[in-house]
């Protein structure tokens, strides 16, 4: 019974980690959405806008990365499983 609440618990918590790759999606298309208004504005800027907006999407993404290496790690690799014995 204890090994079916573990993995319960462990599906659970994968499915909140995805919610990280929700809010990764909105920041990097805010963050393309602001770097096309500020070319718009300022063509003359386009290689720092870039630079700038690129950096922040790797940053974004990350978070995204994170959130599935944990869902990973809970589902295939359960760390709470040996706590059992």
């Amino acid at each position: 019974m204890e090994k079916a609440i573990v993995l319960a618990g462990s599906a659970i918590g994968a499915g909140l980690a995805m919610i990280a790759g929700i809010g990764a999606g909105i920041g990097q298309g805010f963050a393309a959405g602001k770097g096309a208004e500020a070319v718009g504005k300022q063509p003359e800027a386009q290689g720092d806008i870039i630079k700038t907006m690129l950096l922040g999407a790797a940053v974004a993404e990350s978070t995204g990365i994170y959130g599935l290496v944990i869902a990973m790690l809970l589902l295939f690799a359960n760390p709470l499983m040996n706590l059992l014995g």
